[in-house]
């Protein structure tokens, strides 16, 4: 067992520890505020406070972060070690920064709760946050930084027993727009042919072509095919808005394709844009695909990734929802924790830990298309990059697809031959 000495515990501290020690390396630890205890102990020890106990144990000194109540501005200066970027730089540690303190500041999302400028969908704008000024967005930091103080303590401790965590993938679907032109209705797509008059269109709603959104069997198949667990989220707001453009969740055609998809992989909920602004809206959306479905729903991920810290995840909770995926950014791939692993989302609001578990993304189609404007093989580059970087710390690799990428649109034309490319390496 590791024995932790810190002069006084908190909150933060024991959530940390939990993540780092528990669930990234595994092995049993326990925090002691007893210092008499600290020193007799024979067994492993890190020492987490402002100065050394003992000449056998390791010692990082520690940052006021974990022991402070409020959210205030924090002095966040960036320097290199170990080949990456850090920061809370300690001095005379047997660590070269306050990693548990670093890692608690970037997983909290602490700078989302500070001032900071919107985007123009108002949600946090990635160019504010610390990972995209200093050149980290595209790694997951924090199991980097987790996998370095595991080999420095197996340095010290050769005895402790700390277990690797297991990559994993994780491909995800949003529904948006379950098909381009079927299921429409008549005043909608004649005011779609209006305005882009399409010969496709016609052909699709008199039965003489697929619909270019239907990729359905496409991906049944290739997931069969590898073996993959896939999720997918639907929208099913029962409105239409500028933003929410789905099918009407009450058309027939609808309740079969979720219902078929929920009778083979996990299906979760897709709030709508309107529910951001009428928060009654979520919980009213989740009964509905529940009765889609016919199960219960614990899942979500944000429609345009819409939320803010803490009042976007408090209402998920208060809807019922246990796991949300929406941990990234809507306008440019990357790491927005920090982080390729789940973890508890940490209400800096009211300072503890809750039971809602976060599932980060790294990429999404939409992202690499519209907001960096990348072709296909730019970014079946850019996903083998996310995909050996978390092969690299065992994290997992969660990925966001659109079913109108997959499909036979124009516009989209060698997207799902790209991501048919990809699947395959996953499973090297």
């Amino acid at each position: 067992m590791l024995l932790i000495y810190s002069q006084t515990s908190s909150a933060r501290l024991q959530y940390i520890c939990t993540f780092i020690f528990a669930e990234q390396m595994r092995i049993e630890y326990e925090i002691t505020i007893d210092s008499e205890r600290f020193s007799l102990h024979s067994g492993p020890k890190l020492n987490y406070s402002k100065s050394r106990i003992t000449t056998e144990e390791f010692f990082i000194q520690s940052h006021e972060l974990l022991f402070e109540t409020q959210i205030k501005e924090q002095v966040v200066d960036c320097f290199t070690t170990n080949g990456n970027k850090a920061f809370f730089k300690t001095e005379q540690s047997d660590f070269s920064f306050d990693v548990i303190a670093a890692a608690f500041y970037l997983l909290s999302r602490y700078e989302e709760y500070l001032l900071h400028e919107k985007d123009m969908y108002a949600r946090y704008d990635y160019e504010n946050s610390l990972a995209y000024r200093e050149g980290f967005l595209n790694l997951p930091l924090v199991n980097i930084w987790i996998q370095d103080l595991g080999k420095s303590l197996k340095e010290k401790y050769p005895a402790l027993n700390i277990q690797n965590t297991v990559f994993t993938f994780e491909p995800t679907y949003d529904i948006d727009i379950a098909y381009s032109y079927k299921h429409k209705g008549f005043f909608r797509n004649i005011g779609g042919f209006i305005k882009d008059p399409s010969m496709e269109r016609i052909k699709v709603i008199i039965g003489m072509a697929k619909d270019p959104f239907d990729c359905y069997d496409w991906l049944n198949q290739l997931h069969q095919q590898h073996d993959l667990k896939p999720i997918f989220f639907f929208l099913v707001a029962e409105r239409t808005s500028q933003y929410d453009k789905n099918i009407n969740p009450n058309k027939e055609a609808m309740w079969k394709l979720v219902k078929r998809h929920a009778k083979k992989y996990k299906v979760g909920l897709h709030p709508s844009w309107q529910s951001g602004d009428d928060k009654s809206l979520i919980k009213k959306e989740k009964e509905l695909l529940e009765a889609m479905s016919d199960k219960a729903l614990n899942c979500s991920r944000q429609h345009f990734i819409r939320f803010n810290l803490p009042e976007g995840y408090n209402h998920l909770i208060n809807a019922g929802i246990t796991n949300d995926y929406s941990m990234g950014y809507g306008s440019i791939n990357g790491f927005r924790a920090s982080v390729a692993s789940v973890f508890y989302w940490y209400n800096l609001g009211n300072d503890m830990v809750t039971d809602l578990r976060v599932h980060p993304f790294c990429f999404m189609d939409a992202n690499a298309f519209y907001e960096q404007r990348q072709d296909p093989q730019q970014t079946l580059e850019e996903l083998k990059h996310y995909l050996a970087i978390c092969r690299q710390v065992n994290g997992t690799l969660n990925i966001i697809w659109h079913n109108n990428f997959l499909g036979t649109s124009a516009s989209f034309a060698g997207w799902s031959e790209l991501y048919k490319q990809f699947i395959p390496l996953v499973r090297q």
